[in-house]
């Protein structure tokens, strides 16, 4: 499909159905699709009349085939005479790049995520006015980043003067440790606590660490105060998270907190229909069932599936059915336990989440996190490979495999022990389990 102007045929070709033929040929003859932005859809007329009676009665049903094709709302434009030409020049201001594509309108709403869709939009609509804390958790690929960028797009677009910060719960911690080492800390506190909308992705990830706990402790405090609108989104309710500071959890739960969960069959068609068509393909209601029943929990993954079913018909020049998409996409349809992540992965994974170098965690090192977090790594890898006890300890500087057995040993007795322990062995695992999706 060669979008806009194949989108364009087959809005077109839907309309037929809402109007007769010589309706359409008479306001419609000449008009040619210009753009399908994120939430809107282009088009062109050279005379400033039909422009202005399709303005005024064809709107709804242009919008009406729209959301048949995508599941979603799109604004209509109609430009005119000598409004082409204007039209789409870049525009200085860059927000968010990359992730222009997360509004809300290209977010397929279903029964699993309604009710975080909308206390989202409503937040968007009104900053620091309705839900403050908004707090957004469920599992890993379901979209909670997709609401938070568009809460951050929505009051950008309608309040471009608002500044609009944005963090990964990881990139915080980095952040803070960084400002500390080099003495800029008041700098560090003015790009937070000067924000009109804060908004931090896996939330989770600063549990169980006291300066980035104490940290954001003053920052909510001080953007609470100042009607500031505060959203995080996390893979647990703050109930959940045991190593949270108490008076964080309080504040957490201040506001809003709303879940997402993996959505149903017909949320799952629809998503991979809008995906699909948005991709400039046209997938035959067969392959969009097949995909529908075999993915059923992750949206991250269904778009993976439908941009390898695009570079296997690019390349293959086949038509996508059930058989080519089986072909296609087959490994994605495996179990995960079919997934055997590499001891390098867990390696790195343990390290990023103590701020421990690789190499530390295979050295000698023995100080206390060290020598805990290399025990942890050890555990994991017994628990998510099929390496033995003597090839996990090649992987330590050839440590014998009676300590390889011992850190198993006694990490398996601490996360019976300590709840915090095995909330850290579950953040560790979500980590590895991330690079796999």
């Amino acid at each position: 499909m060669n979008l806009p102007a194949d989108l364009w045929a087959k809005v077109l070709s839907l309309m037929e159905g809402e109007m007769t033929a010589t309706t359409i040929n008479t306001w419609f003859d000449d008009a040619t699709a210009v753009a399908l932005e994120s939430d809107r859809f282009v088009l062109h007329t050279p005379s400033n009349f039909k422009r202005d009676i399709i303005q005024a009665r064809y709107i709804p049903v242009i919008q009406k085939a729209l959301h048949e094709l995508f599941s979603a709302e799109f604004e209509v434009v109609v430009l005119g005479e000598g409004e082409l030409e204007g039209y789409g020049k870049p525009v200085s201001d860059v927000f968010l790049p990359g992730t222009e594509e997360y509004t809300f309108e290209r977010f397929v709403v279903g029964s699993s995520n309604k009710f975080a869709h909308a206390a989202a939009l409503a937040v968007a609509e009104q900053p620091a006015q309705t839900y403050n804390p908004l707090f957004i958790y469920g599992e890993s690929g379901l979209g909670k980043t997709h609401l938070l960028y568009a809460i951050a797009h929505k009051i950008h677009r309608d309040h471009p003067e608002y500044r609009i910060v944005y963090i990964k719960g990881d990139s915080f911690t980095n952040e803070l440790i960084q400002a500390i080492r080099e003495g800029r800390n008041p700098e560090f506190r003015e790009k937070y606590r000067s924000a009109d909308v804060f908004l931090m992705d896996d939330v989770q990830f600063i549990a169980g660490r006291e300066s980035t706990q104490e940290e954001m402790f003053h920052t909510f405090n001080t953007l609470y105060e100042a009607g500031r609108q505060i959203v995080f989104t996390a893979d647990r309710p703050p109930k959940e998270m045991l190593r949270l500071d108490d008076r964080l959890r309080t504040r957490f739960e201040w506001g809003l907190p709303v879940d997402i969960q993996p959505p149903d069959y017909e949320t799952r068609v629809a998503i991979i229909k809008n995906k699909a068509i948005r991709r400039g393909m046209n997938l035959p209601d067969p392959v969009l069932q097949y995909i529908a029943e075999n993915i059923t929990s992750n949206v991250r993954q269904i778009e993976g599936t439908v941009n390898k079913i695009l570079a296997f018909q690019e390349l293959m020049g086949e038509s996508v059915d059930v058989d080519t998409v089986t072909r296609a996409v087959r490994d994605l349809f495996k179990d995960k336990a079919e997934f055997l992540p590499s001891p390098e992965v867990i390696i790195d994974e343990v390290g990023k989440f103590y701020n421990i170098d690789p190499d530390a965690l295979r050295g000698q090192g023995r100080t206390k996190d060290t020598a805990l977090a290399r025990q942890i790594a050890m555990y994991q890898i017994r628990r998510m490979t099929n390496l033995s006890l003597k090839e996990i300890g090649r992987e330590f500087e050839g440590r014998d495999h009676t300590t390889v057995m011992h850190s198993i040993d006694r990490i398996e007795k601490l996360t019976k022990q300590s709840p915090e322990i095995a909330e850290v062995i579950k953040d560790i695992n979500a980590n590895i389990n991330a690079r796999y999706e």
